[in-house]
């Protein structure tokens, strides 16, 4: 009986598939930095926004869902939990009352100053595993990736 060749190795679809790709990668190495994120105390969502925060300070509640990944209700929960916690405080946009905006706190803002310096290292240690011109390339292309979807998505 002869022996049939092997088959010769396919990608199966989910393990080529962009979006898995992408999630993976992401779950990947967000895995390794939340652990010092959880040893700071903090939930990942609660980073998130800490993070936006430190870019953003005192950003709408609707803009921080969108820019930290998290549905505005489960948001405006995690926002009252920090508050209580004293990491952020909410007030009234001076210029419409109808309008929330969430700022660092002193707290906020030292665990925050803590882990931004972490978090980019972190960052840094993952590129410098690429090839140099791989890591040249991957963020402007996840950049025009995300502006091109933001054009696809209604307001």
């Amino acid at each position: 009986m002869t022996a049939q060749p092997e088959p010769t190795a396919r990608p199966g679809f989910v393990s080529d598939y962009l979006l898995y790709l992408l999630a993976a990668a992401s779950d990947g190495a967000s895995a390794q930095f939340h652990a010092q994120v959880r040893k700071a105390g903090l939930r990942v969502p609660e980073w998130r926004v800490l993070a936006c925060l430190h870019d953003r300070d005192g950003e709408m509640i609707t803009q921080l869902a969108r820019i930290a990944l998290v549905e505005q209700s489960r948001l405006t929960r995690i926002i009252v939990q920090m508050e209580d916690r004293g990491l952020v405080v909410r007030q009234s946009d001076p210029h419409d009352g109808r309008r929330v905006r969430v700022f660092l706190t002193a707290s906020g803002r030292e665990v925050t100053q803590a882990l931004v310096p972490q978090a980019s290292a972190h960052e840094a240690a993952l590129l410098a595993r690429l090839k140099p011109e791989d890591a040249a390339r991957l963020k402007p292309i996840l950049h025009a990736l995300l502006e091109m979807l933001e054009q696809d998505t209604p307001e």
